[in-house]
């Protein structure tokens, strides 16, 4: 799913699917693979955590994107930061792509926002989504919680409803195909757990239309183009219109490089974010056996996307036996240390 979302993040844009969208050469990531990196990052920090009794994942989850943030403005790492771990470490982020100004804003000091008062209450892009895919890794949460989790995240920079649903519901369906659900059923899952959500309507129409469009003929640019393309009157959301583009082609792609191609590369609003969310979905779908090759050859990153992907999976699979009370040292938490965000009161 990481790898897939990378791809789609750098290799989905203007022009065609190969050739790279940041940094003026194949394979350069954005902001969005920057971001959903320190979101690994931040859960497991979370899952270490525990141990001490102290448990808040937005917490852990806001402190992680503040460090990312500082990748936005450092020369390089700060070895002055005990709180860094070896992510913060890694100086290929140390570049910007990009960002988008919410994040910027929203992580620029230690409030954390919250769905009663979030951060940059208008902000209505897709970047919250484009960093959320990886908490649907957490197969085993409950979807409710996945969502929950997932839309107070978000909140710490985007303050518009349809900005965090779209966030949620991509965690959502990223946490079905892990389960073993196929996507329509992953879909379904969602848009019934958004539908107790207030302002839902944009997210859930998208969805809505983004089905429907399945079963109005073969794929077609012209059909992507209408999801991306909102109608005034409907007044549909970047966030919105990026997910259901995404759904939409990862439900017909014959292959990933057909999705992307799909995603990516349209006259609507929105195609880069489209290509991350995509990815991430073909990626949970299909695998990483689905990948082009070719293309991961030259991904940024690709190592330490690797890297983090097997600490997560140690950290949800093995975490006691790494750092809890009878562990033996281990050095984890010097990769994820965590004595930089107390547990807000209350």
């Amino acid at each position: 799913m990481l790898l897939g979302a990378a791809l789609g993040d750098a290799f989905g844009g203007p022009g065609d699917p190969g050739r790279g969208v940041h940094g003026g050469r194949p394979g350069v990531v954005g902001a969005a693979t920057q971001l959903s990196l320190f979101t690994v990052d931040g859960l497991i920090r979370a899952h270490v955590r525990r141990d001490s009794g102290a448990w808040h994942p937005p917490t852990d989850i806001h402190r992680a994107h503040r460090r990312w943030r500082a990748t936005q403005y450092d020369w390089g790492p700060d070895e002055r930061r005990p709180d860094n771990g070896w992510l913060a470490r890694e100086e290929w982020l140390y570049a910007r792509r990009s960002p988008d100004r919410a994040c910027l804003t929203g992580f620029a000091d230690d409030t954390l926002g919250t769905l009663d008062r979030p951060k940059n209450p208008d902000a209505r892009g897709a970047s919250a989504a484009t960093r959320s895919a990886p908490f649907g890794l957490l197969i085993g949460w409950e979807p409710s919680l996945v969502l929950q989790l997932t839309v107070e995240c978000a909140a710490q920079s985007h303050g518009h409803p349809t900005a965090q649903l779209s966030a949620g519901a991509l965690a959502v369906i990223v946490h079905g195909l892990t389960r073993g659900d196929s996507l329509d059923s992953a879909v379904q899952r969602a848009l019934g757990l958004l539908g107790a959500r207030p302002g839902h309507r944009s997210v859930t129409d998208a969805l809505q239309r983004a089905l429907a469009a399945v079963t109005q003929g073969p794929p077609s640019a012209r059909a992507v183009e209408a999801l991306a393309s909102a109608e005034p009157e409907e007044e549909e959301e970047e966030a919105a219109a990026a997910l259901a583009v995404a759904v939409y082609c990862a439900l017909v792609a014959e292959d990933f490089v057909h999705g992307l191609r799909l995603a990516a590369h349209h006259g609507g609003g929105g195609p880069a974010a489209a290509g991350a969310l995509c990815g991430a979905l073909l990626g949970a779908l299909h695998g990483e056996t689905s990948l082009p090759g070719a293309w991961l050859a030259e991904l940024e990153g690709r190592a330490t996307l690797l890297e983090i992907a097997d600490d997560f999976a140690l950290e949800l699979t093995q975490g006691p036996a790494l750092h809890g009370p009878a562990a033996p040292s281990s050095g984890w938490t010097a990769r994820y240390p965590v004595a930089d965000a107390a547990a807000p009161a209350g």
